[in-house]
């Protein structure tokens, strides 16, 4: 049985302002009704094909980590481990703490490390190439994945194959990695039949790559085994300690170990795969109509050619009219238009609102917390006026504020609100005021998600004052 590793990181600058620090690409429906993360995670479970999944382990850090559990839940995956890193420090020591806590529990462990944010749509496909490289494995060997270049792509890195890859789908030894090319030599290696694309995808015997790291980067074993044996448990979630993952280098798996292991074999992947790095990726996976274009619920191309129109808001109605080559991305706070061919600067974008101060570098405007999420709906200069959603059975800390009151307004299902020594059940269209200063809570007791408007007023709504003094989620 194959334990799947779901890297669960990222910083949200290639499908701005969709994807964001705070929110990355793989927590959003880009192609279809699930999250790429979701899809991720469901693509590697149970039996597909030859193959036996287990639990996955997923590694990601603690902004993110009730959202993975969330988005889990979602699709019915109990997870085997979520391990919280401190702070990321690339894929080498994500991939090691790995290695190093599925051997402890089984000296055989096969594992299948896999970014969480590629669109791989034929689950049996990739199912199959698995079980090719399992043949692989069982003889000592790290195998990683190549892609079959469908075009001569300048922003991936390929993989160099010693041999021409057969119709079988075994896996063939690597010759060397290459990096991202410039258009003249990715239209040669395309031509040439055995260069595949580095989809960063590997399986391995944990025992195999703990081996590898000790060979080629044994500077990393010693602050990534302190890391997991100095652990803390903390509601299921198993805390790397900080001390020790600090030491280790920010470093990825490619150059710490792959590019110099000389027991490395590359699977071939002919069917469908794209790891949506940019908007013209997702235009690509969204299957564009006969004039090329592609909208989404909210949008409207009249006389368009090769576009696509998203609006990620209801309320946002996004019309396109004599566009050629365009992509415009709608948001209630942001708004990206650029050309096709500019999809890998927007990351530009991203950097130059960050020059500029602008919180949608980086924030997304819904908020996601541990019990639900907030949005903001209106800022004024001594109010605020926001939308707050909490899980059935979820309760938010017991708290005040100094600088603010509050009044809660319930639109959807019934909160039990607490308010210095008083308890009571607030129902739709009912309302509570929240003094200044006073100890408060809300809690969905329900079975159904609540919602409410809180209408904050004071000198400051900053979301730094809050005094915790209870909090099932062990914040600070």
């Amino acid at each position: 049985m194959i334990t799947p590793v779901l890297l669960c990181g990222g910083s949200g600058t290639r499908l701005w302002p969709l994807s964001r620090k705070s929110y990355p690409k793989q927590f959003a429906p880009l192609v279809g009704e699930t999250t790429l993360f979701q899809a991720a995670a469901q693509r590697l479970s149970g039996v597909q094909g030859d193959v036996s999944y287990d639990r996955p382990m997923v590694l990601t850090n603690s902004d993110f980590r009730f959202i993975v559990t969330e988005q889990l839940q979602g699709v019915g995956i109990d997870p085997g481990a979520i391990l919280i890193e401190p702070e990321g420090r690339n894929t080498a020591p994500a991939v090691l703490a790995a290695a190093l806590k599925a051997h402890a529990a089984d000296p055989e462990a096969v594992l299948l490390v896999a970014p969480s944010d590629h669109v791989v749509p034929d689950a049996q496909a990739f199912a199959a190439a698995v079980a090719k490289g399992m043949e692989a494995v069982t003889a000592g060997q790290l195998v990683t994945f190549g892609i079959t270049p469908s075009h001569a792509e300048t922003a991936y890195g390929y993989l160099e194959l010693a041999a021409q890859p057969d119709a079988t789908g075994n896996a063939v030894a690597l010759k060397r990695f290459v990096e991202k090319p410039d258009a003249a030599r990715a239209a040669e290696m395309l031509a040439a039949g055995n260069f595949k694309w580095n989809a960063g995808i590997f399986l391995f015997r944990a025992a195999d790559m703990i081996a590898a790291f000790e060979a080629y980067a044994p500077a990393l074993i010693a602050p990534v085994t302190s890391a997991l044996d100095e652990a803390q448990v903390d509601l299921g979630f198993l805390r790397l300690a900080p001390g020790p993952w600090a030491e280790a280098e920010d470093i990825s798996i490619d150059y710490a170990v792959m590019e110099k292991a000389v027991n490395l074999s590359v699977v071939p992947f002919d069917a469908d795969w794209s790891d949506l790095g940019g908007w013209d990726a997702v235009w690509r996976e969204s299957g564009p109509d006969g004039q090329g274009v592609v909208t989404s619920d909210g949008a409207t191309a009249i006389d368009c050619q090769d576009t696509l129109l998203r609006s990620e808001s209801p309320n946002m109605e996004v019309v396109g009219i004599g566009l050629k080559n365009i992509m415009t991305i709608a948001m209630n706070d942001a708004v990206l238009v650029a050309d096709m061919s500019c999809a890998q600067s927007v990351k530009k974008a991203v950097t130059a609102l960050k020059e500029k101060g602008a919180a949608q570098a980086t924030t997304f405007p819904k908020d996601h917390r541990p019990w639900g999420w907030f949005e903001s709906l209106v800022v004024g200069g001594r109010f605020q006026v926001k939308r707050i959603m909490v899980h059935p059975g979820a309760a938010l800390s017991l708290q005040s504020h100094v600088h603010r009151s509050e009044h809660w307004i319930v639109v959807e299902g019934t909160a039990r609100v607490t308010v210095d020594d008083e308890v009571k059940l607030v129902t739709e269209n009912q309302s509570v005021y929240i003094p200044l200063g006073a100890v408060h809570r809300m809690e969905n007791p329900g079975k159904v998600p609540m919602v409410l408007i809180e209408v904050q007023t004071g000198a400051y709504v900053g979301e730094d004052d809050i005094i915790r003094y209870e909090d099932v989620y062990a914040r600070d």
